[in-house]
């Protein structure tokens, strides 16, 4: 049976709370805000910094020079794990073992950060797009943003940024629909959506139980 999903989504499309809903629906643990603090623990920064760098692509200068930079801290006695080497390439990497761990101990909801891709040929794990009609996605960043704050111009560059995050380190494109088991539109509503969800869950590990009744060890489905 599936033991973690994975939800990725358009910004503004409400996938972060329908990801919430079904992880405390299932009573799952739910990997988004968590996730931060947990590459934070691992990479001894404070969760500032790594709220900074979450989802974000580094700078071509900068990844040009990661290495330079680097060895020219250590040759200074700087500790190369120093903050302020701290950076999108550092936090995707810690990022992919914190999801590859969760996984494995399975019960959890992982939001975004590529969890789609890291765990891409697990077959116990679901994977959930979201995605939204634009009026409403802006509707949704409006009421996040300040009056006069451009709402249209966030979710297009929050967009950009979470599609070059997963071609940048998975060379991935982030709406290739064989990335997932389920797209999704929030228009449902939070709770109909996440028991979409849920009901893909339990209907797919009642197919596995069938399958190996029917032909022994065989956990395909038919």
């Amino acid at each position: 049976m599936f033991r973690a999903v994975t939800v990725s989504s358009e910004f503004g499309s409400g996938g972060a709370l329908i990801a919430g809903y079904v992880a405390e629906t299932l009573g799952w643990k739910l990997l988004d805000d968590a996730l931060i603090g947990e590459i934070a623990y691992a990479a001894q920064v404070s969760t500032e910094i790594v709220s900074r760098y979450d989802e974000h692509v580094d700078s071509w200068w900068r990844r040009f020079n990661r290495g330079g930079l680097r060895s020219a801290a250590i040759c200074a006695g700087i500790a190369p794990d120093d903050a302020q080497f701290f950076d999108g390439e550092t936090e995707a990497a810690i990022a992919r073992q914190i999801i590859d761990k969760a996984a494995h101990e399975g019960d959890c909801v992982i939001v975004g950060r590529g969890a789609q891709c890291v765990l891409q040929c697990c077959e116990d794990v679901l994977h959930v797009f979201v995605y939204a009609p634009w009026a409403d996605r802006v509707e949704r960043a409006r009421r996040r943003l300040a009056s006069g704050q451009d709402a249209e111009g966030l979710i297009h560059a929050t967009d950009r940024q979470r599609a070059s995050f997963i071609q940048t380190y998975y060379k991935c494109d982030w709406k290739n629909p064989h990335l997932y088991h389920l797209m999704l539109s929030s228009t449902l509503g939070t709770e109909q959506t996440g028991w979409i969800i849920i009901d893909a869950i339990d209907q797919w590990g009642t197919m596995r139980t069938c399958s190996r009744t029917r032909v022994g060890t065989t956990c395909t489905l038919t």
